[in-house]
């Protein structure tokens, strides 16, 4: 039998492995954290449910709202900024796709996204 340590998601498993000559049998595991991971920060609460648009806006990559430059209802030309995305102690201005009007604002300021997330919608 051999012994390995195996670290899943920052949880350390030890995992003992039986060997028998080639033939095929399920390994003996002893599944027993060792450490506890540390607990993942809570989601932020989902935003309101805004009017959903033809045009989705999503996040491009992870990171915190900082500003949301327009409102509900505003014309939008394409390239306006949208709204100010943080990520990696960067600001990046989310621009307009195209033309068009604020259907909805999914996000608050200081909301964290994930990349594809839909950040706001354009009729």
């Amino acid at each position: 039998m051999k012994s390995y340590t195996i670290t899943v998601n920052g949880v350390s498993y030890d995992v003992t492995v039986e060997e028998n000559d080639g033939q095929a049998a399920a390994p003996a595991r002893t599944a027993a954290p060792k450490a506890s991971a540390p607990k993942a920060p809570a989601a932020a609460p989902k935003a309101k449910a805004a009017a959903a648009g033809a045009v989705k806006v999503n996040a491009p990559m992870p990171g915190k709202i900082l500003a949301i430059k327009v409102k509900e209802g505003a014309a939008v030309s394409k390239g306006d900024i949208i709204l100010v995305l943080e990520a990696m102690k960067m600001e990046n201005e989310i621009i307009a796709p195209q033309d068009g009007t604020i259907a909805g604002i999914n996000v608050s300021v200081g909301d964290s996204v994930e990349a594809g997330a839909i950040l706001a919608s354009l009729n």
